[in-house]
C-alpha cells in the first residue's frame, strides 16, 4: 500500500486536507483514457521494453499545434468559468504525485469545483488520468471535460446546462441542440467515472459526465448508463470491454508474454510516432493491410489471406471468394497486383473522362485548424473573358479567427461570381474544380454563416446553389471513380503521376500550419513576409496541380497507366 499524508496548499492560497489516504498497488501498468481509442498495437509498443531505443517518427507539427491550441482553449474556458464563482479551486502545476495528493485532499474536503485535478492512480485496475473539472453534487463528484472540437449540432434533444449553471441537476432537454456523436468523449468520461469510483468519490445513484466543446456555449451531459451504443450497450459497458482488452495487451507487453496485438495499417498510422516500426514489420511480412485496411484486412486474414501476394492470386469471381465490408473484392485484388508491380495508380476504366468547360477555375482553400480559412486561391484558364488568366489570391494576414476573414472571403466570392457572370454573358460554359470538396464546402458555408452581416458575403442558399450545381467539380471523385491508388489518393500522391511537382520540397498541409504561425506572428514575433510568400506559392502550386491533373486525365497520356484488367 502507498500511504499519502500531509497538508496541501491549493491555488489561491486555500489550504485543504490533513488526513491519510491509501492506494493499492497491484497493476503492472497504468493506462490513461486515450488507450481505449488508441490502436491496440500502439498500446503494446508503448509498454514493450525492447522498443525503448527504437527510432520513432518526428513529432507531427500539426498535432503539436493542435495540442497547444487545445491547451489554450482549456485555459480560456477555465478563466471564464472561475470568474466570480465561489468554491473554485485549481490544482497547481506540480509533479504527478503532488497533483494527485492535492486532488485527493480537495475531494476529501468537499471542494465544489476542482479544476485541473489529477486523480490518484487506480493501481488495482491500472488506470491513471485527470479531468479538467470535478463537480461536487449532493451525492459525490461528476467529471466534466473541456475539448476543442464540437460536441453538439443544431437540432434538439441534447441534455444541456448553461455555463452559469454547470451542474447536471440544472440540465434539461435542449430544443436547439442535439448531441454530436463523439465516442472518445464518452469513453474518457467513463474512464474518469471509474477512477472516481476507485477512490470513493463518484456520485452515487447515477453515472453522468459533461463536456464543454469548441462552441463553449453549454455543457453537454452524457448518461453513461444509457444503452445508446451498438449491441444495446451503454458507454460504461463499452469502456469496460475496451479497457480490459487494452490492459491485457499492455501487461502482456510488460511481461514479454505473447503479444496480444499485431500490426495492421489503419487510418491512425498516418500520424502515429510508431509508424516506422510497424511499417517495417508490415513490409517484411507483406501484410495484406498494406493495400486494404480496417475490417477488410481482418476479414481477409480470417479466411487465410494474410499477405498482399495471397490477395493478388484471389479469383474475385469464384463462388468461395471472400466477402469484404468496404472495398469491392475486384478492386482489392487489383490493388494488390498494382502494389506488387510498384504502381501508384491503375485505371479502373478503359476510357478516363473528366468534365471540362470553356472557362475553368481551380480553387484551393487554406485554413488554420478550426480557427478559420485565411486564403482562397484561384487559377483561371480557358477562353479569354476579359479577366487576367493565372493565379489570384484572396487572403487575410490577421490571425484567424478574425472579422477580416469575412472580407477576404467576400472578395473571393465576388471574383468568382464575376467570372461566372462574364462567362454566362458570352454564352460559354463554366466549371470550377477542387480536390476533395469537403474542406472547401465546409468553409464556404461556415464563412457565409459567420460573416453574414458583412458586405459582399453571400447567403448560405447562394453557396448551396453553387456547390450542388454541375459547375462545381470535385476532382477527387473523378480520381476515385476511375483509378485505383495503391499508395493513397491524396493530391500530393496522384498529381506527380500526371507530371506535376511542387516547388517547395516541404509542401504539405502539416508544414503549412507552422508557416502560417510565422506568417501572422502568432507566437509573438514580427509577421514573416517570407512565410506569407511561401504560403502563396504553396497554394498556387495546389491549384496548378489540380489543373495539371485534369489536363492529364483528358489527354492520351493517361493510357500509359495500366488498365486493371491487364494486370
Amino acid at each position: 500500500m502507498l500511504s499519502i499524508m500531509g497538508t496541501l496548499r491549493l491555488a489561491g492560497g486555500k489550504v485543504v486536507g490533513d488526513g491519510s489516504y491509501s492506494l493499492a498497488v497491484n497493476s503492472e501498468v497504468l493506462l490513461d483514457a486515450g488507450a481505449v481509442t488508441r490502436c491496440r498495437r500502439r498500446v503494446h509498443l508503448e509498454h514493450d521494453q525492447t522498443m525503448v531505443d527504437v527510432e520513432l517518427a518526428p513529432p507531427d507539427p500539426a498535432g503539436e499545434q493542435r495540442k497547444a491550441d487545445a491547451a489554450a482553449h482549456r485555459r480560456s474556458v477555465a478563466d471564464e468559468l472561475a470568474a466570480g464563482r465561489e468554491g473554485w479551486v485549481e490544482i497547481p502545476s506540480a509533479r504527478p504525485a503532488e497533483r494527485a495528493r492535492a486532488t485527493l485532499a480537495a475531494l476529501a474536503e468537499g471542494v465544489p469545483y476542482i479544476w485541473g485535478g489529477l486523480l490518484p492512480a487506480d493501481r488495482e485496475d491500472g488506470r491513471k488520468g485527470g479531468a479538467e473539472l470535478l463537480l461536487r453534487t449532493e451525492h459525490g463528484y461528476v467529471p466534466l471535460i473541456v475539448v476543442r472540437h464540437k460536441v453538439s449540432d443544431p437540432g434538439e434533444g441534447a441534455n444541456t446546462s448553461s455555463l452559469a449553471d454547470l451542474h447536471p441537476d440544472k440540465a434539461g432537454v435542449d430544443a436547439q441542440r442535439k448531441v454530436r456523436p463523439q465516442p472518445r468523449d464518452q469513453l474518457r468520461l467513463a474512464h474518469l467515472y471509474r477512477m472516481l469510483e476507485a477512490c470513493g468519490y463518484a456520485e452515487r445513484g447515477r453515472g453522468v459526465g459533461g463536456a464543454i466543446g469548441q462552441e463553449r456555449d453549454a455543457v453537454i451531459w452524457h448518461d453513461l448508463t444509457a444503452n445508446t451504443w451498438p449491441g444495446d450497450r451503454c458507454a460504461l459497458d463499452e469502456y469496460d470491454a475496451r479497457f480490459a482488452d487494452r490492459i491485457a495487451i499492455a501487461n502482456a507487453a510488460v511481461t514479454q508474454a505473447q503479444a496480444l496485438a499485431q500490426p495492421s495499417r489503419v487510418v491512425e498510422c498516418r500520424r502515429c510516432p510508431w509508424w516506422p516500426v510497424c511499417s517495417a514489420d508490415l513490409r517484411a511480412s507483406r501484410d495484406v493491410s498494406l493495400v486494404v485496411r480496417g475490417e477488410d484486412a481482418s476479414e481477409l486474414r480470417a479466411v487465410g489471406v494474410s499477405t498482399v501476394d495471397a490477395l493478388a492470386t484471389v479469383d474475385p469471381d469464384a463462388p468461395d471468394a471472400p466477402a469484404l465490408s468496404g472495398l469491392a473484392l475486384h478492386d482489392a485484388v487489383a490493388l494488390a497486383r498494382a502494389w506488387l508491380h510498384d504502381l501508384t495508380v491503375v485505371r479502373k476504366v478503359e476510357e478516363v473522362a473528366v468534365p471540362r468547360a470553356d472557362v475553368e477555375v481551380d480553387v484551393d482553400m487554406e485554413s488554420f485548424g478550426d480557427g478559420g480559412a485565411y486564403l482562397w486561391g484561384c487559377l483561371l484558364s480557358g477562353v479569354d473573358i476579359g479577366v487576367p488568366h493565372g493565379y489570384h489570391a484572396f487572403a487575410t494576414w490577421e490571425p484567424v479567427p478574425t472579422p477580416d476573414e469575412g472580407r477576404s472571403f467576400a472578395e473571393f466570392w465576388a471574383w468568382l461570381t464575376g467570372v461566372r457572370s462574364r462567362t454566362a454573358a458570352r454564352g460559354l460554359s463554366f466549371r470550377a474544380y477542387c480536390y476533395n470538396e469537403m474542406a472547401e464546402n465546409r468553409w464556404m458555408l461556415s464563412s457565409a454563416e459567420r460573416f453574414a452581416d458583412q458586405a459582399g458575403v453571400p447567403s448560405k442558399a447562394a453557396i448551396n446553389q453553387f456547390i450542388r450545381s454541375a459547375e462545381w467539380v470535385d476532382l477527387f471523385r473523378s480520381v476515385n471513380d476511375q483509378f485505383l491508388c495503391a499508395h493513397g489518393k491524396g493530391l500530393k500522391v496522384v498529381a506527380p503521376v500526371a507530371g506535376f511537382a511542387w516547388r517547395d520540397a516541404e509542401a504539405g498541409g502539416e508544414n503549412s500550419m507552422r508557416w502560417y504561425r510565422d506568417a501572422v506572428g502568432m507566437d509573438g514575433d514580427s509577421p514573416a513576409a517570407a512565410q506569407r510568400e511561401r504560403l502563396l506559392q504553396y497554394n498556387e502550386d495546389d491549384v496548378r496541380a489540380t489543373f495539371a491533373l485534369r489536363e492529364w486525365m483528358d489527354s492520351p497520356e493517361v493510357h500509359n497507366i495500366p488498365y486493371v484488367r491487364d494486370l
